[in-house]
């Protein structure tokens, strides 16, 4: 599975804590609290009554081919909307309608069926996202572009900034690039785009910003450094330090198991995790009887036992001769996987520094998000 560094979701409540049955109206005289119900049937009649505003735009002899357009991006939409728990109702928000119209409008000038997906996407996230002003321009303006921009241009982008969002959970380091191929894989749906007229067209669409005078990290250097828990050396087998730190672990009650071979060095053990930080996330399986099963409970690890795991991390050997040799082979076992090998080529030929939008980055991810169901929400 795969993670951003930090993933929140609010969920806002009312305090008056009403239930009704759904497609239901709510009444409250002394407070004149009004709460009307918006079901797919509902949202679909309004879907065509925004559209009325886009069909007066449109002379006899296009109106066919923007109906038909409009149309499979309703079916793209509704059961996305319908799909997620309380999006139905944002039919009634005159911000999400105006946003509607202008989704319409792009769907219907566009001839790509993927960008009727891509404008389904964009608009699920205005639900999820949009009492954050910032995130809502930019969402706002990439409905306006996904007519507009090319189709190297937004998988470039797509790629661009799934390399700098999405990164393994898996403490296993063979798990973790796999998990990232398969990733790449999913969104390497067409050839990657090469030279420099993609990110000229990127930028005068204002997805990203280019500084000519910068350079991006080479994958060799960018991915050690954020999946350094792969890279670390670890603590050399049968010395002083590893029997510390199988001390620490065991009376922390912590599974011996979270201390592992290092795949990338068999004279080294390390601790299961991507990455550091990792840590104050961790928690513990445990079994307990119930009714006369086992039933597997998660249980939030101690701060004593947060600390353990840190005091084995500072027992870490620190060489750097042997880390380079780590990454290395880190490399050699990248290049082993045919996406991972094709990213590093393309990404390492960019040559220049690129800095995505908000616009930009709403964009990319709701591609991600198309080519890849499981991938979580933009933060």
């Amino acid at each position: 599975m795969l993670h951003k560094f930090k993933l929140e979701e609010t969920i806002m409540t009312n305090k008056q804590n009403q239930k009704a049955g759904d497609n239901s109206q709510q009444l409250q005289a002394d407070k004149m609290i009004v709460h009307i119900g918006i079901d797919e049937k509902r949202a679909r009649e309004i879907y065509q009554e925004m559209n009325l505003q886009v069909r007066r735009d449109y002379t006899q002899e296009a109106l066919t081919i923007a109906n038909s357009r409009v149309a499979e991006f309703e079916n793209q939409l509704l059961p996305k909307m319908e799909a997620v728990d309380g999006a139905l109702e944002a039919f009634a928000d005159p911000s999400f309608q105006l946003l509607l119209v202008e989704a319409q409008k792009t769907a219907a000038s566009t001839e790509r069926p993927a960008d009727y997906e891509l404008l389904s996407e964009l608009l699920i996230y205005r639900f999820q996202k949009g009492e954050n002003r910032f995130t809502r321009a930019g969402i706002s303006r990439a409905v306006e572009i996904v007519d507009e921009i090319s189709d190297d241009a937004l998988l470039g982008l797509t790629v661009f900034h799934s390399v700098s969002y999405f990164f393994p959970v898996s403490g296993d380091i063979q798990q973790g690039l796999d998990v990232l191929d398969n990733l790449f894989g999913k969104l390497f749906y067409d050839k990657l785009p090469t030279g420099k007229e993609w990110l000229d067209h990127l930028d005068i669409l204002d997805a990203v910003r280019i500084n000519s005078l910068g350079g991006l990290k080479k994958i060799q250097q960018f991915y050690p450094e954020m999946l350094v828990g792969y890279i670390e050396i670890g603590i050399e087998k049968e010395s002083e330090n590893y029997q510390k730190a199988i001390e620490l672990i065991t009376s922390n009650r912590l599974p011996q198991n979270i201390l592992v071979e290092h795949a990338l060095n068999k004279n080294f053990s390390r601790l299961n995790l991507s990455n550091k930080n990792q840590i104050d996330s961790l928690t513990l399986q445990h079994q307990i009887p119930i009714n006369g099963n086992l039933v597997n409970v998660q249980a939030q690890l101690t701060e004593e036992q947060k600390n353990a795991i840190r005091a084995v991390y500072d027992l870490y050997k620190q060489d750097e001769t042997v880390k380079q040799e780590n990454i290395k082979v880190f490399m050699q076992e990248w290049d082993k996987r045919q996406n991972l090998k094709a990213l590093r080529e393309w990404w390492d030929s960019i040559g220049i520094s690129i800095q995505l939008t908000s616009v930009g980055k709403v964009l990319a991810h709701s591609n991600a998000q198309r080519c890849d169901k499981s991938l979580p929400p933009l933060d």
